[in-house]
């Protein structure tokens, strides 16, 4: 019982920066439910904090950013290695920025739209 005290306690502090955005919230409440179930009010606790992180690392970019990066192709790059959401983009990979949106770039990878953190290289949409 005293870890998971513990264990919710640290993840409510990992996770307090990011519970403005809309997935987190998602996520927050979703975690919340199943921990509760599971654990009761030390389990809602933890699911809560487990939520959040999930739910910030998901969050997608918003639909004007999706719609520019399909409309807008660029020439398709091949990695080998798997891209996936919330990992960073290889540095190999050439990123283009989105106009008005300067916080996401994007690259078609492996034949699919990608859209990236563009101060972290980190995948947050893969079509």
């Amino acid at each position: 019982m005293r870890s998971l005290l513990i264990a919710a306690t640290a993840l409510g502090f990992l996770t307090t920066g990011a519970m403005a955005q809309e997935g987190t919230a998602a996520g927050i409440a979703g975690g919340a439910a199943t921990g509760a179930v599971l654990g009761g009010p030390v389990g809602a606790a933890v699911g809560a904090g487990a939520g959040a992180v999930l739910g910030t690392v998901i969050d997608p970019p918003p639909a004007e950013v999706r719609t520019y990066v399909t409309a807008h192709q660029v020439a398709p790059v091949q990695v080998t290695a798997p891209v996936v959401i919330g990992e960073p983009i290889p540095e190999t990979v050439v990123l283009h920025p989105v106009p008005q949106y300067e916080t996401y770039s994007y690259a078609y990878v492996n034949g699919a739209p990608v859209i990236v953190d563009a101060n972290t290289r980190t995948v947050v949409y893969v079509e």
